[in-house]
C-alpha cells in the first residue's frame, strides 16, 4: 500500500533522510466519541494527537499529521527524535509519554524522507498548543472511535502529471475546524487500524478527490 501511494518517487532511494513521528495514545481531556466502536479495546475516551501543518509550508503545507520530524545527530534515535519534535511543535511534555515501541521505517518519497513511527502512551496528559503558526495550523486530540467510524472514512484520490493515487482518508475536527487525514498520515492509521483488529467495514467507494 505504502508503495502505491508514493506521488514522486518509491522507496529506497539512497538520499533519504531519516525521520521520525510520534503515534501518542491517551485518554481524552475532552467530550468522548459519540460512536462506540466494534473492537472492545477501543473505549470511547481512547485519542490519538494530531496536527494540522501550517499553509505557507513548502512539504505537506495544510496536511494533517503527527508530530515528529528529522532525526538529528543529537537525537537519541528515533525515539529521541519524535519526543523532542513533539515538544517542540506542540508544547508537550516529553516525560509524560511512555514509549511502547517502534513501527519499521516507513518511506515518505515526496520529501525523501525514511520514517519511523514510534509509538507511545501519555501516561500523564500535559497541555498541547500550536506553538509556531509557521509551522502548525492546529494542534489537536482525536477519537480514536471517531477515525474508525464508517461516516468519516473515505478513500482519497490524487491525479497528477497523468497518474493516479489512490489510499484511506479520515475526516476529524479540531479547535480550527474539521480536517481531512490522508496520504503518509491516513496510510499509518490504517494499516495500525488493520493490524490490531479495530477496523470497522466502511464503503470505500466514497471518493474524495485532492487538489494535485
Amino acid at each position: 500500500m505504502f508503495d502505491e501511494w508514493a506521488p514522486g518517487g518509491g522507496p529506497g532511494e539512497p538520499d533519504a533522510r531519516p525521520a521520525a513521528v510520534l503515534l501518542l495514545f491517551g485518554v481524552l481531556d475532552r467530550l468522548p466519541s459519540d460512536h462506540a466502536a466494534q473492537s472492545r479495546a477501543v473505549s470511547r475516551d481512547l485519542d490519538v494527537l494530531l496536527l494540522a501543518r501550517a499553509a505557507t509550508l513548502r512539504a505537506h503545507a495544510g496536511q494533517v499529521a503527527f508530530p515528529g520530524g528529522r532525526i538529528d545527530p543529537g537525537d537519541d534515535g528515533p525515539i529521541g527524535a519524535a519526543l523532542r519534535e513533539a515538544e517542540e511543535e506542540t508544547g508537550l511534555d516529553p516525560a509524560g509519554v511512555d514509549v511502547l515501541g517502534t513501527l519499521d521505517e516507513l518511506p515518505l518519497p515526496y520529501s525523501q524522507h525514511l520514517v519511523t513511527p514510534v509509538i507511545g502512551w501519555w501516561r500523564q496528559p500535559s497541555p498541547v498548543r500550536v506553538v509556531d503558526v509557521a509551522e502548525s495550523a492546529d494542534v489537536f486530540r482525536t477519537p480514536v472511535a471517531d477515525l474508525l467510524d464508517p461516516r468519516n472514512r473515505r478513500t482519497t484520490v490524487l491525479r497528477r502529471d497523468g497518474q493516479e493515487w489512490r489510499g484511506p482518508g479520515f475526516l476529524v475536527r479540531g479547535p480550527a475546524g474539521e480536517h481531512l487525514v490522508w496520504g503518509f498520515t491516513a496510510m499509518v492509521l490504517d494499516v495500525l487500524f488493520d493490524r490490531l483488529g479495530w477496523t470497522e467495514p466502511w464503503d470505500d467507494s466514497r471518493e474524495l478527490d485532492l487538489a494535485p
